[in-house]
């Protein structure tokens, strides 16, 4: 979702700050960016997230994205295709 908000690839943001965000510790985020890495999907760096491959990010996503996708006008967030 960082293309469909900030219209980047990229979204400095730390391992703290997305567990508080998540509700969950920094290992698991770290866990989590692991894995995705691993896959090729994102590259994790010191305090930045970019997205490799948005279209097997999406593919990989529980059917929660879809869902938002399908109300971002009336919740007023922003969405290009």
């Amino acid at each position: 979702m960082t293309q469909d908000r900030v219209d980047s690839a990229s979204l400095p943001i730390t391992h703290d700050f997305l567990a508080t965000m998540l509700g969950t510790d920094r290992s698991s985020v770290s866990l989590a960016a692991g894995v995705l890495q691993k896959k090729e999907l994102i590259e994790y760096t010191r305090g930045a997230v970019k997205i490799v491959n948005r279209k097997k990010l999406e593919d990989s996503a529980c059917e929660c994205y879809g869902v938002i996708q399908q109300y971002d006008g009336e919740l007023g967030v922003k969405y290009r295709k």
